[in-house]
């Protein structure tokens, strides 16, 4: 038994590491590549952070969460406050003197704002992870309108619906590679620790779990925050890439954007939540790419405006229908065995002289 847990542990961080190179073979080619293909992918790398947090909730508990993007604006909103210049902010905002003077490096600020965000997790998390089904998922969808109508409205702090400029953009390919690294690593060995595992154990029967001695609303809590703080990361690097914070940034679209890469992956699998940012990001650029239009001589075809979104909503629509584990599923991938031929088998006893 103790060998086949070590074994089984084994493949799941060969599966790590080779998601990894993946991931790095993705960003080294999209650094040969022109200016805009850089962008491209670096927003998808981003977004696999985001995806990647979500997981770790998600994935383990199995329960839908519509709310995690509220903690990528609590985050951005919070590094936003943190690394804008004192001189700027002075003009768009209305804080006390002491936040207003406040401008701390970004690195620190990052390291603060995740941590801000996991304690708001922590705060919200603790009654909504003792709710039962179809309530648990609701009251998080309750914490993500709550959180955007503050920011859409608290115009002394926040800017109101006015874009909050001025941010330091630090975000390039590599410190979203990095990052994403990070929260893969994090992510891998929740999954395997044994946290990851009661959490698991809860997802496949809550009434036999509870009678084990596990406690799914603890566990489920655990989860929730660490989840929070690494969406509140990607919330963060998201902020510093495009330079400006707003409160319709982090809202339905991006909720939905996110889901749809988890569900179309595999919830239940890092290997899918890393397939699903891949073909979603990849199909959006695509209908992105048809709405602006497709030169063909002096012929310009385009798409009307909203394509993109019909095409993610078919294809996550196809994907419940016909596979409602995802593309993945619970699979999860391996190093390949090259080289290794099969099993040797024992010589046989010989026969006893005796006989």
């Amino acid at each position: 038994m103790a060998e086949s847990w070590s074994v089984e542990r084994q493949r799941k961080l060969k599966s790590c590491l080779f998601l990894a190179a993946l991931i790095v073979l993705v960003a080294l080619l999209a650094a040969l590549g022109p200016p805009a293909l850089q962008r491209t992918v670096t927003e998808a790398i981003i977004k696999l952070v985001v995806v990647l947090g979500m997981f770790i909730f998600v994935g383990n508990s199995g329960v839908l969460s519509f709310g995690h993007i509220a903690f990528m604006a609590i985050a951005g909103y919070s590094s936003a406050l943190m690394t804008i210049p004192p001189v700027k902010k002075a003009v768009l905002l209305k804080l006390p003197p002491a936040l207003e003077a406040l401008q701390i490096p970004v690195a620190v600020a990052a390291v603060i704002a995740a941590a801000v965000t996991g304690l708001f997790a922590l705060i919200v998390g603790a009654p909504i992870m003792r709710l039962k089904g179809i309530a648990l998922p609701m009251a998080t969808f309750g914490v993500l309108m709550v959180v955007h109508v503050v920011t859409a409205n608290w115009q002394e702090v926040t800017g109101g619906r006015q874009a909050l400029v001025g941010l330091p953009v630090y975000v390039n390919l590599w410190v979203a590679l990095g990052a994403a690294l990070v929260t893969l690593v994090v992510a891998a060995a929740y999954k395997q620790s044994r946290r990851g595992l009661l959490l698991q154990c809860s997802r496949e029967n809550e009434v036999a779990a509870t009678a084990s001695g596990i406690d799914p609303a603890r566990e489920r809590l655990v989860a929730f925050v660490i989840s929070a703080v690494f969406v509140g990361l990607g919330g963060v690097l998201y902020a510093h890439f495009i330079g400006t914070v707003t409160a319709n940034t982090f809202y339905l679209n991006l909720t939905f954007t996110t889901l749809a890469m988890l569900v179309v992956g595999g919830m239940r699998s890092l290997t899918g939540a890393v397939v699903g940012v891949g073909v979603v990001s990849a199909v959006s650029e695509i209908f992105r790419t048809i709405e602006k239009g497709i030169s063909i001589g002096d012929t310009v075809l385009s798409a009307p405006p909203g394509l993109q979104e019909i095409a993610l909503a078919l294809m996550m629509l196809l994907i419940l229908i016909f596979r409602p584990q995802g593309l993945v599923g619970d699979f999860e991938l391996a190093w390949p065995k090259w080289g290794r031929g099969r099993p040797k088998t024992a010589a046989p006893a010989a026969p006893d002289a005796r006989a």
